[in-house]
């Protein structure tokens, strides 16, 4: 173990931009002296904003816990979808006006706990581990019941234009991480695991898991009834069974990966990315920033998990792509392969973990960089998007604490030889 003091606050952002300079030198070197102890300030002091707030607060798609909506004497879709998507694309915070309720989310709440565990690792603080447990275990007491096995979702009812969607619908991306999270819990108790691996059960019944020409798909969540296929949601789905995998060592989990992933590629474009649905026209979304992220993080788990290269032709397209199409030199994201704005905390957040995972740490730190110098508020507090005129200065839970806490925790834990 290593204990380091934490740095915060503004000292921390400025002290990471001070090396802008040294950094932007080498393309694949490793990261300078120092930056051990910089990273553990950033990771304790995002985890701090969180844990003083009881990983609570507001979300990215969350207008439908409006308290004025729901105390309307009338159910609309179109009144849902207004005041949904007014909150959601309004340039400053307007949820506290609508009165819109703060809640813990599964999925950030997943990445929170496997963050706290990274900080118990590298400051030996026992605090970061009791409070990696109390998130794992309140996973398990908040996940979605009448399903196959685990799974979770958003604690919000969403409107979309084809239905709405209630509170507590599972799907594939929440429980993917809330697994992930699990099973890192796991050295430290066993029940974890066991849990954990019903998610499979999720996966293949719930999910629909179906072989076919090219491979297998699974859709993106249960009752599902739409003539579309959501792509990142089978990369994740992959991504989870090799986490299984890689514990259990049942070999199905990995040809049920296998399968998903083999598929998936059978959809990547001449580019080197992947549309957001199949077909494109079923969604707005074209290759989006952090959405191919999670794409390519998938692929490159496979085959860092089983060692196969299986994909290095896919990824050989991909990874270029990822990088010279979707960010900029220094290290901004871009939000699709057409359009530099807004610059988004999660394609942040996402970028850091596919160059980290690739091992080019150096375009990891980067972004990381950059998004010091343009989304970070101090004292670990990030900040939503940047647009072209003007930057959303408002922090919600998950889409920013808890995935920056996340992405600076897997930079750290790969850049650092002894901890």
């Amino acid at each position: 173990m290593i204990q380091l003091p934490p740095i915060t606050g503004r000292a921390a952002s400025n002290l990471f931009r001070s090396k802008n300079e040294t950094n932007r030198r080498s393309r694949y070197g490793e990261p300078p002296n120092g930056d051990d102890e910089l990273s553990v300030g950033l990771l304790t002091d995002t985890l701090a904003y969180a844990r003083n707030r009881n990983y609570t607060g507001y979300d990215y798609f969350d207008g439908m816990s409006s308290r004025l909506l729901r105390a309307l004497p009338v159910e609309n879709k179109w009144l849902n979808l207004v005041v949904q998507e007014g909150i959601k694309r309004a340039p400053i915070n307007v949820r506290p006006l609508f009165l819109v309720e703060k809640r813990q989310n599964f999925k950030g709440t997943a990445l929170f706990a496997m963050a706290n565990l990274t900080a118990y690792e590298f400051t030996g603080d026992d605090l970061y581990l009791d409070e990696a447990k109390y998130l794992g275990d309140w996973l398990i007491e908040n996940q979605c019941e009448g399903y196959s096995g685990f799974c979770g979702g958003h604690r919000h009812a969403m409107q979309q234009l084809d239905e709405r969607r209630p509170a507590e619908t599972p799907n594939i991306i929440p429980t993917s991480y809330a697994v992930k999270a699990l099973l890192r819990l796991a050295p430290h108790d066993e029940r974890y695991a066991e849990v954990a691996r019903t998610a499979a059960d999720f996966l293949v019944e719930d999910l629909r898991y179906t072989e076919l020409d090219g491979g297998a798909r699974i859709v993106y969540q249960p009752h599902y009834t739409g003539e579309f296929y959501t792509l990142n949601g089978g990369a994740i789905g992959a991504r989870m069974l090799v986490d299984l995998y890689d514990y259990f060592g049942d070999e199905e989990y990995r040809e049920k990966a296998a399968a998903l992933l083999d598929y998936l590629a059978t959809k990547q474009t001449d580019l080197g990315g992947w549309m957001y649905r199949d077909p494109a026209s079923a969604s707005h979304l074209s290759m989006d920033n952090h959405h191919n992220g999670f794409i390519i993080e998938s692929y490159l788990h496979y085959d860092e998990v089983t060692g196969e290269n299986r994909y290095e032709e896919t990824l050989s397209k991909a990874v270029p792509f990822y990088r010279d199409v979707l960010f900029d030199a220094n290290g901004a994201p871009n939000w699709d392969e057409d359009s530099s704005y807004p610059k988004d905390i999660h394609a942040v957040a996402q970028g850091i973990l596919v160059f980290t995972k690739s091992g080019d740490t150096a375009f990891a730190r980067r972004i990381i960089d950059w998004a010091l110098a343009n989304l970070y508020a101090g004292s670990g507090q990030f900040y939503y998007q940047k647009r072209r005129l003007y930057t959303k200065q408002f922090t919600l839970m998950r889409w920013c604490q808890a995935w920056m806490a996340y992405a600076v925790a897997e930079y750290l834990a790969a850049t650092t030889e002894t901890h």
